[in-house]
């Protein structure tokens, strides 16, 4: 895995595809617990089809390097560190694709630093003042310091529970039980880890989205949703209200899919990006 060394964390990474693509380069951003194998299916895909992806894993809690700034651990930090990768690798009329707390961090960085990016792709994410919405709201407060991470995410070792509507089975229809069990390792099994990832929820406020909302329409380039409607935390109704706040914006309903998209149905999120 390639490693990016920015200011504030060096962020490993991965490409698919050509770099020499005749396509826009397309960047990916999870969310929190979650790193790049998010989009596994979908950039596998996109790769062979020409188009050059780019799938960081960001410093949101499955991240192995810890970060070397704390000041950076809040969403606007996080997003700031997103523009910083996309200078950094000098890239310029991105296709940003979001998701869940990633799809929060797209909207920050269209607002704050729009001028690299030509197009939004956006699943079932963070909006409004769903950011984050219950139960996750519920959760973050309790992982507030690194013993309680620890505490609170040992039991979710056991696959059952992993799995479980108290888990990720919440988020995916069909979890693998691998890729689930290698997000939650960094933050137990490393206190440095844990350390970043409390920081940084003690910085998620229901407000950190509130203001940006009201700028939206003012995003003029094209915004596709990709909006699961199996969701019982980021609704259907909260797809339907993001898409209305663009100027220039498409709602996908995915009708078999919760809120990790990608991993329910990749061709969707795969044909609304080629599309």
């Amino acid at each position: 895995m390639a490693e990016l060394a920015l200011k504030q964390a060096t962020i490993e990474y991965q490409e698919f595809g050509p770099k020499d693509s005749a396509h826009p380069p397309v960047l990916f951003v999870h969310g929190i617990l979650v790193d790049g194998r998010l989009w596994r299916d979908v950039v596998e895909d996109l790769g062979r089809r020409g188009y050059r992806c780019i799938v960081p894993t960001w410093p949101l809690g499955s991240h192995t390097i810890p970060v070397r700034e704390a000041s950076a651990l809040s969403l606007p930090g996080v997003a700031q560190i997103i523009n910083d990768a996309i200078v950094a690798l000098e890239l310029s009329d991105v296709t940003l694709v979001g998701s869940d707390t990633g799809g929060g961090l797209c909207q920050l960085v269209i607002d704050a630093y729009p001028d690299r990016i030509g197009r939004l792709v956006l699943t079932n994410c963070d909006a409004f003042e769903e950011c984050p919405p219950y139960p996750f709201d519920v959760v973050f407060g309790m992982l507030r310091g690194p013993i309680t991470i620890k505490a609170l995410m040992r039991p979710l070792r056991l696959r059952a529970l992993r799995h479980s509507a108290l888990g990720f089975g919440l988020l995916i229809s069909h979890p693998d039980p691998h890729v689930t069990a290698a997000w939650l390792h960094p933050c137990v099994t490393d206190s440095r880890i844990g350390r970043d990832l409390a920081a940084l929820l003690r910085q998620v406020a229901k407000t950190d989205l509130t203001d940006v909302a009201t700028r939206l329409p003012r995003f003029g380039k094209p915004v596709t949703l990709v909006w699961g409607q199996l969701d019982r935390c980021f609704s259907p109704s909260l797809g339907r209200r993001l898409a209305g706040a663009f100027g220039n914006a498409k709602l996908i309903e995915v009708p078999d899919a919760k809120t990790f998209v990608s991993l329910d149905n990749p061709d969707a999120v795969i044909e609304a990006i080629a599309g």
